[in-house]
């Protein structure tokens, strides 16, 4: 089980409004916090998982643990980390983001010690009163001042008002479940810190605020499931194994510390370690825990059998199309390979769509029977 001293330093950013008062109050009495999650996709990544992961070892210490879904807050559209104004999102879409995120999420979170509650069940039944005595609490230039919306005043876009209205709708979770603690992203900083104050100024309460780093993609950009460089929960293990395989080399450390179990002395030892013997060690570790030790493995001699020996992994998914006329960008997204049909075209535009090693740049095409490869690691078989 967890020591307190690393669930208070490992994979933490910061602690607000200070590690110490947290530290007593956790030796005085178990408390109640929440990770809120607005249900924007339908996959869950490593990053995700840094946070759930978090949430798990408060609950493992007996503490009230809830995962919040935010299907109330998601109406609003988080601004956070974003340049312009999120798309608007269905109801439809936001059920079935939340059916897949469970399985996803129980590969980490023991449901029964783990609570799942929906905003929505509260934020949705707010009267125009309620909203205006939430805002009353929270001035507009406090709002305004948030970094991205500066930034984006200064490019010339526009900041929308249903987006200043989004920490408030989030600080308000925090006075309904009547938290001590909260956990989330250190993009979340800011609607965390409002929520802090809300509850204060509603209840009367202190809410401590605990922040986690956010990992770099693939490509060592911001990960985000438009960009294509996410390592998904639900990945299949030879290319989860692949994917970690071609992170940039100054990722590895950073991953190792915050997606992994590997204890501080394997990790100070990994240290001496060269790049790819890391790359190797972070693989194996992560498939481990979302495959098991024997996909692990396969994973492992499969990653050394393609890319020593160029041969084609034994369990590479099959897809019987062959012989049929394919559009590739709607199977490359059907088929969960690309997050966008814009995705999909970029890939088939950059050659990185091959037939038994020829370059498919067609949208449409009969495939025939062989070996599609996908980027530098995604191999399917063609039946």
């Amino acid at each position: 089980m967890v020591s307190l001293e690393e669930l208070l330093s490992r994979g933490v950013e910061k602690i607000y409004p200070d590690r110490e008062a947290l530290e007593k109050l956790l030796q005085q009495r178990k408390i109640r916090l929440y990770l809120g999650i607005d249900p924007t996709g339908n996959r869950l990544h490593l990053g995700h998982a840094i946070l759930l992961r978090k949430l798990q070892k408060f609950a493992e210490l007996g503490h009230e643990a809830i995962l919040l879904i935010g299907t109330g807050t998601v109406l609003a559209g988080d601004p956070s980390q974003r340049t312009g104004a999120r798309e608007k999102i269905e109801e439809e879409e936001i059920q079935k983001n939340i059916s897949n995120w469970k399985k996803q999420a129980e590969k980490i979170l023991d449901f029964s010690k783990v609570q799942i509650k929906q905003n929505g069940d509260w934020l949705l039944k707010l009267t125009m009163r309620d909203l205006i005595s939430i805002a009353s609490h929270i001035s507009a230039v406090q709002l305004f001042k948030r970094d991205m919306f500066q930034e984006r005043l200064e490019r010339g876009n526009t900041v929308w008002a249903n987006e200043t209205l989004y920490p408030l709708l989030q600080g308000y979770d925090s006075v309904v479940l009547d938290v001590d603690l909260e956990i989330g992203g250190t993009d979340q900083t800011f609607n965390m810190l409002i929520g802090r104050e809300l509850l204060r100024k509603m209840r009367g309460k202190e809410k401590y605020v605990l922040t986690v780093p956010m990992i770099l993609g693939t490509d060592g950009k911001q990960m985000s499931k438009t960009s294509g460089n996410c390592v998904w929960l639900d990945d299949e293990p030879a290319e989860m194994y692949g994917k970690l395989m071609s992170l940039p080399d100054e990722q590895i450390d950073s991953y190792l510390g915050l997606v992994t179990d590997i204890s501080q002395v394997e990790l100070d030892r990994a240290k001496e370690l060269k790049p790819l013997d890391k790359k190797h060690l972070l693989a194996l570790a992560v498939v481990k825990m979302y495959h098991g030790e024997e996909q692990a493995q396969r994973s492992q001699k499969d990653f050394e059998s393609v890319f020593s020996k160029g041969e084609t992994p034994e369990d590479a998914p099959v897809w019987k199309v062959a012989g049929k006329k394919t559009d590739l960008v709607n199977l490359l997204v059907e088929k969960g390979i690309t997050p966008s049909k814009s995705e999909a075209r970029r890939l088939l535009e950059q050659g990185g769509v091959s037939l038994d090693d020829n370059k498919l740049t067609k949208k449409e095409t009969v495939l025939k029977k062989g070996v599609l490869k996908i980027g530098k690691k995604t191999f399917i078989k063609i039946e």
